[in-house]
């Protein structure tokens, strides 16, 4: 049976905090971290041939720098942890694509930060967290 835990992580304090707190739960279930890093993306279908070609580049320019500056310090960082860690980045909806995530490595939970972003759940949640809050699959935990 899997306890990987994924976590949604984008470098903010409240991403530390939800790692600082995943760290501590794998370690107490003797599971693994998946670090998601997801970088929202949403197609265009109005782009010609050209401009999309630019825009995979770009993607995947985002994507290498994303794991270069983001990701594998993090990972570095967990290495001392005694936790398994792992890591995927991906592009697309974020919400949607943490529980992809989360499915596909079979995970017994997600964890995110909390983010204010503007109306009045995301305030509470942050938009991410409470898309997720709806429609997980799996337990979340919403670290302030």
């Amino acid at each position: 049976m899997s306890s990987t835990i994924v976590v949604a992580y984008d470098g903010s304090d409240s991403a530390e905090r939800a790692m600082a707190f995943a760290v501590e739960r794998a370690k107490a279930i003797g599971g693994s971290i998946l670090v998601a890093h997801v970088l929202e993306w949403s197609p265009y279908s109005f782009l010609t041939a050209e401009e999309l070609e630019e825009r995979h580049i770009r993607r995947k320019e985002e994507m290498a720098r994303a794991k270069e500056v983001l990701v594998e310090p993090e990972l570095a960082k967990l290495a001392s942890s005694g936790v398994p860690v792992s890591s995927d980045i991906r592009y697309g909806h974020v919400a949607e694509t943490i529980i992809k995530i989360a499915e596909e490595s079979a995970a017994v939970q997600i964890v995110i930060g909390r983010q204010g972003q503007g109306s009045f759940a995301a305030r509470f949640f942050g938009s991410t967290a409470g898309t997720l809050v709806q429609t997980c699959p799996v337990p979340l935990t919403i670290v302030p």
